[in-house]
């Protein structure tokens, strides 16, 4: 009869389908929501949390996602609450772009052409997402202005960025808006060449119909992109605040003129490096 600790010595082998499905299920979820607790996580699942700790634990132990004290510290007598974040390797595991043909072609570009045409090459990159954006912010706006409705341009661009792979969330703070893109998926190629974030800020500032501020972005190792909405956006498709006019439009995909590009106004330029806190947004 084989002893216990000759089956202890056996390796064990991976966790059965049932959990890999689960763990993608929590791995998902900690993509589009961002850093959550086991409680938390057990809500959305429909599980218990004792059940997503184990879950965590297998992930934690395969390196796919860390765990941190939550912002707040000790609650009361128990242990401190402790929420769960992705790791580089758990972003890893869902799709991302071409990075190794991306960075190659843009290294030519570069070398050939200068940070002119990779930004050139950045916009075109970038000019279906703007299109098909577009299209969602201007039937929600028909919509409102239809129904006599508000309509916040912000969710509305997160769900179609969400559509993109984005994993993108909006949520509104006294000072305006944020827009957060969970998931990024040319990170890696933006990290080099940041000339896709200032084209996809850009696409933003057009889309929103105002000025945004760049954040923290996912390129620069911060947990999520992280833009900012001034508060003048939360209105009534086409009403005024103040001397602020709100355009009741977005800007088409491909229509900004060259004077908008120079216009400090007319929102964030393709041709300037968007501001970007450097304090690290919370992972």
């Amino acid at each position: 009869m084989e002893s216990a600790a000759a089956r202890a010595a056996v390796p064990l082998a991976g966790p059965p389908a049932e959990d890999g499905r689960t763990r993608d299920r929590v791995s998902s979820l900690l993509l589009e929501h961002g850093p959550q607790t086991a409680a938390e996580l057990a809500a959305r699942l429909g599980i218990s949390p004792a059940a997503v700790r184990r879950h965590l634990d297998g992930l934690v132990a395969a390196a796919r996602v860390t765990e941190r004290e939550a912002p707040g510290g000790q609650r009361g007598r128990g242990r401190p609450a402790r929420r769960f974040a992705l790791t580089d390797a758990g972003r890893e595991s869902f799709p991302h772009a071409y990075d190794d043909l991306a960075l190659t072609a843009l290294r030519f570009v570069a070398e050939h052409g200068g940070p002119d045409a990779v930004r050139a090459v950045a916009e075109q990159q970038l000019s279906g997402l703007a299109q098909r954006c577009s299209t969602a912010v201007e039937s929600a706006l028909a919509q409102a202005e239809a129904g006599s409705a508000d309509v916040d341009r912000a969710q509305v661009l997160a769900v179609a960025l969400t559509a993109e792979g984005y994993a993108a969330t909006a949520s509104a703070i006294s000072s305006g808006g944020q827009l957060c893109q969970h998931h990024c998926p040319v990170a890696h190629v933006a990290a080099e060449f940041p000339q896709l974030c200032e084209a996809e800020t850009a696409v933003i500032s057009r889309l929103v119909g105002t000025h945004v501020q760049r954040l923290a972005t996912i390129a620069h190792g911060d947990g999520i992109c992280t833009t900012h909405i001034p508060a003048q956006l939360a209105l009534r498709a086409g009403h005024r605040a103040g001397n602020k006019a709100t355009p009741a439009r977005p800007v088409p995909a491909g229509r900004a003129t060259a004077s908008e590009h120079m216009d400090p106004n007319a929102g964030a330029s393709t041709r300037t490096t968007p501001s970007i806190d450097r304090e690290r947004t919370p992972a």
